[in-house]
This record gives structure tokens, sequence and C-alpha cells, in this order.
């Protein structure tokens, strides 16, 4: 598959057939159980199933080194992709009365091989896509997690209402099938040659070894979940100021995520030169973001509130593009699906220790208190920013 568009347009399609699934099952589906009775506490256990995404560095080790046949990358996405599908399909034999150890154990199953199978996806996109266009691949990368949102966190909640338990996870499993065939279109040469594999201790300390790499382990596990942990808590801020639930879908889950993706979107049309240089101005807009969600937390004022929110899921969506390029760019040649994972687990494990850390702070501190402690954390990401410009990523963009 050469000509550029196709291929943006089918890696477009995989990861957000990867995707959207995983959002119904962490955000759609505990309204569905939470009708069904489940208790708050059993809700909280049931997202432990998510576990699997934060080991997504141990996975890539697998399919980094062992590449069987010509289209190793590609053989890889057919067997995870294959297991997630029978995930799906056997999550939809059952109900939400169904024994909870079954639903949990075939969740972290379709967790685990959703997390498996977007290493070898996007080791083929960092393979396939030419350094001009990896902005761009970021971008609609980030943007297709939007539309994920507002498919699986809202569309299939109104299918399930409406067709019942098993619908969604059908329409879900048969998007995913479409990708994986798809797939099958895609041409990626030979496999990395075995002089270029490494062992496990000798593949990560060749990455930490890479100018800039500290710098941006750093930038991965604190420069997005400031503005992902205030998005997290819009929905409860909402609701605790008054908006009803159903203007909070309106306002977070489908407008929101309309302007994250567009955002997005147009993070791609950046130069790739100017990739270093946007990350500050990106940062700088977080910590404003975040500040003035806070101080609309406080202030109590709904013009306050929506345009704040506006320019949260704005922001959020230019962070996350520019997260998901920058990966490509620090993923080594010979090495995309390791160091893809490598750095996938670290950008989670930032994200998920944010987001727990944020609900104590919620309960002591109020959202104004955590949103002022989580602005405080993006203005130290600023200054790191810009007293360590480029952050050695120059080389790798010009290379």
């Amino acid at each position: 598959m050469h000509r550029p568009f196709m291929r943006h347009a089918l890696f477009g399609l995989i990861n957000f057939a990867l995707t959207a699934p995983g959002i119904y099952l962490w955000i759609g589906l505990p309204l569905v159980m939470r009708q069904h009775g489940w208790s708050g506490t059993e809700i909280g256990i049931f997202q432990l199933a998510g576990l699997p995404a934060v080991f997504k560095l141990f996975l890539a080790l697998p399919v980094q080194n062992w590449q069987p046949g010509r289209r190793p990358q590609v053989y890889w996405a057919w067997l995870t992709g294959g297991g997630y599908f029978a995930a799906l399909l056997a999550l939809a034999a059952l109900n939400a009365e169904a024994s909870k150890a079954a639903l949990f154990a075939l969740t972290l199953g379709a967790s685990l091989f959703s997390t498996w199978a977007d290493i070898p996806v996007n080791a083929l996109a960092i393979r396939l896509f030419p350094p001009a266009e990896r902005p761009l691949a970021g971008s609609i990368r980030s943007a297709v997690t939007f539309a994920g949102a507002i498919v699986g966190g809202g569309a299939m909640l109104l299918v399930e209402q409406t067709l019942g338990w098993a619908a969604p996870f059908f329409v879900l499993a048969g998007c995913l099938l479409l990708a994986l065939a798809l797939l099958g279109l895609v041409h990626e040469g030979d496999g990395t040659p075995a002089a270029e594999r490494a062992a496990l201790v000798a593949d990560w300390g060749g990455f930490f070894r890479r100018r800039g790499a500290k710098m941006w382990v750093i930038l991965l596990a604190t420069y997005y979940p400031p503005v992902a942990v205030a998005w997290i808590y819009l929905k409860p801020l909402l609701l605790d100021h008054g908006f009803p639930a159903g203007e909070v879908a309106w306002i977070a889950g489908i407008g929101g995520s309309v302007l994250g993706a567009l955002a997005s979107l147009a993070t791609g049309l950046l130069p790739r030169r100017r990739l270093a240089a946007a990350l500050p101005l990106s940062a700088v807009a977080n910590t404003l973001a975040v500040a003035l969600l806070a101080l609309a937390a406080v202030q109590a004022s709904p013009a306050w509130l929506l345009a704040a929110a506006a320019l949260l899921a704005m922001v959020m969506g230019v962070a996350s593009a520019l997260a998901f390029v920058l990966i490509m760019e620090f993923a080594r040649s010979g090495r995309q699906a390791s160091d893809y994972g490598l750095q996938s687990s670290i950008f989670t494990l930032g994200r998920i220790a944010a987001a727990a850390w944020a609900g104590l702070l919620l309960d002591r501190y109020g959202h104004g208190g955590m949103l002022g402690m989580f602005a405080v954390l993006a203005l130290g990401v600023c200054l790191l920013l810009f007293l360590r410009p480029g952050f050695g990523l120059e080389p790798c963009l010009t290379r």
C-alpha cells in the first residue's frame, strides 16, 4: 500500500477498531452494570482488568524478537487481534447478570489482546510511515482515540439500550474484523534481521543511552497527565455544579471529543522540524487550560466552566497528538516494537498514577484544589522544557 492517503486511512481504522471496544468496556459498560445492581466497589475492581496496558513493554518483547516470515508485524496483528475478536464474541455471549468472575476474566482477556495488538500495529506504522508523514500519522492516531470515545462511550450505550447486551460487542467485533482483513493489504517487506535484535537489558539500555532519551522519559510520565486527569474528572465536576447528566454527556462526551479530534488533526499539519518547538507551547497551553478549569471550579460560573472545558478538550487533542508523534520519533530502526512498548508503558503508568493521586486530592481538597495542584505540575513541565529547549530531540527530527 503505497498511497499516503490509503495508508493513513487504514492505520486510522485499525487504531479506531482497537480503541473503541476498550472505551466501551471501561467507560460505557460500568453504566450498564450500575443499572443491573453492581456496587461501586465491584465496578471499581472491574476497572483493574485494564492493567495489561501497564505491561506493554514486556508484551513487546516477543513481538520484537520472534518475527515469522516476511510480514511479521502483520502476522502478529492477526494473531493478537484474533484473540481480541474472540474475547469480544465471548463477552457478547454473556450478559450483565452473568457471573462477575466470568465477566472480569473475559474483559481481562480482551484488555490483554487489545494491548498486545496495539504493539505490532503501531510498530508497523513507525516502520512504514516516512518521517515527513509521521506528524499526520500521530495526529490521526490521537483523533481516532477521540472518535473511539464518541462511539465506545456514547453510541454503543444507545445501541445497548435499544438492542440489548450483545449488540455493541457484535458491532465492535465486526469493525475489528474488517480492520484486520484490510491489514492484509500492507506489505511491510522483510522482517528485522536477527543481527538487529538485542537482549532485554541491552535493548532497553540502548534506548536510554540515546541523546535526549532520559529527558523524554520524564516528559512521557509528566507532560500529559495534568490534562488527562482534568478530562477524567470533568464529568463529575460538571455534575457537581448542577449540569444534568444528559448535558454532561453532550458537553464532555461528544462535544469535547469532537473538539479534541479536530485539534489533533490540526496538529498533524505541523512541519516535522517544528515538533520540538511545539512541545513547550503545548505545555504552556496545558497549564493555562488546567488552571482556568481550577478557577472555574471555584467560581462555579456555567459559562466559565463551558469555556474551560472547550479549551481543555482542544489542548488535550494537541498534547496527545504530539505525544504519539514523538513516541514514533524516539523508536529506533529495527526495534520499533520494543521501543514503542517501553514508551507506551511509561506513558500509561504516568496517567494511571496521576488519576489515582487525583482521586485522593479530590476527596481532601475538592475540585479546585486538585486541579490547582495539577496546574502546578503542568507549570513544572513548562519550566523543564524551557530550561532544556529541544531536550535533545533535534537529531531525531533531522536524520
